[in-house]
């Protein structure tokens, strides 16, 4: 199955029936309530008062609905109106409760459009990804990532935290979205859970204003504390490439097949239009007569 993320922009992918069908498939509230419960125990709230979070990618608000089961007020921004008017539509059903959030529709690559030190804390579900891929010649992921984090660390209030689940496609994504990060003067890092696992791996991006807090425990599923706690540190998780697969060398003067392949798809994944892979790939040309 191809990623969401290749097909074009977010709010064209997820559409009226995608977003009905992520929002009535009970394994994907399972799993979203599962990611959401993680991301705020990474927020470390004080569950003792209501904080004000922003939730970035709330989509349906499966995960606005953890915040207010905590007690917490939310302020929910999605690219797809129609993940938003379903999220409406569990609003009106449950009228009869007082709701704590409030939805916005919004483009998180243009940054966010809120006052300074608005937010006591960030959260954002399966969405950070979207901003590592381009869908037109005006979309450059890197200036969307820095519009992004720049902006979020204006609107977040000092000592406040922020907690971002995502999906990387390679490692050279996790590394541009954590480097970017910190380039605009947030510290923290990536904790990465269930690392050994394909399936259960699940990469969150742990952000805060103080640089003595980095993310060092708390990582879920190898095989210290009986399979079920372990750290990875930032280091393991982003910039090492022990016991990983390298990619291919070029030989002094020619170009193999695996080296080209390789670049290519390097470019791709900087959302640069790259000419599809043929068997005529790195073939060599004739002579000319």
């Amino acid at each position: 199955m191809s990623r969401p993320e290749l097909t074009g922009h977010a709010s064209l992918f997820y559409n009226e029936k995608e977003a009905r069908k992520y929002d009535s498939s009970s394994r994907m509230i399972g799993v979203q309530r599962e990611i959401t419960e993680r991301a705020v125990e990474l927020l470390r709230l004080d569950d003792s008062k209501p904080s004000l979070v922003l939730d970035i990618g709330c989509g349906s608000g499966l995960s606005g609905q953890v915040l207010e089961e905590r007690g917490h007020v939310w302020l929910g921004c999605d690219v797809s109106r129609d993940m938003l008017t379903v999220a409406k539509e569990h609003e009106e059903d449950t009228k009869v409760l007082q709701s704590t959030g409030d939805l916005m529709h919004h483009d998180m690559g243009s940054g966010l459009p809120f006052r300074p030190a608005t937010f006591d804390a960030c959260i954002s579900i399966s969405a950070l990804q979207w901003l590592c891929y381009s869908n037109s010649a005006a979309q450059n992921p890197r200036k969307r990532l820095t519009r992004f984090f720049s902006s979020l660390y204006t609107v977040l209030k000092r000592g406040g935290r922020a907690v971002l689940q995502f999906y990387p496609e390679t490692a050279e994504q996790a590394v541009l979205i954590s480097e970017t990060a910190t380039k605009v003067g947030f510290a923290g890092g990536v904790v990465v859970d269930y690392p050994n696992s394909a399936k259960a791996k699940k990469h969150y991006l742990v952000l805060s204003f103080d640089r003595s807090l980095a993310p060092r425990r708390g990582a879920l599923g190898t095989a210290e504390q009986d399979q079920k706690q372990q750290h990875v540190t930032v280091g393991e998780a982003l910039g090492s490439n022990k016991g990983k697969k390298q990619p291919p060398r070029k030989k002094k003067g020619i170009k193999t097949k695996e080296w080209i392949l390789h670049k290519k798809d390097a470019q791709r994944t900087k959302g640069k239009d790259v000419r599809p892979d043929t068997k005529y790939t790195a073939r060599r040309r004739r002579g000319k007569f």
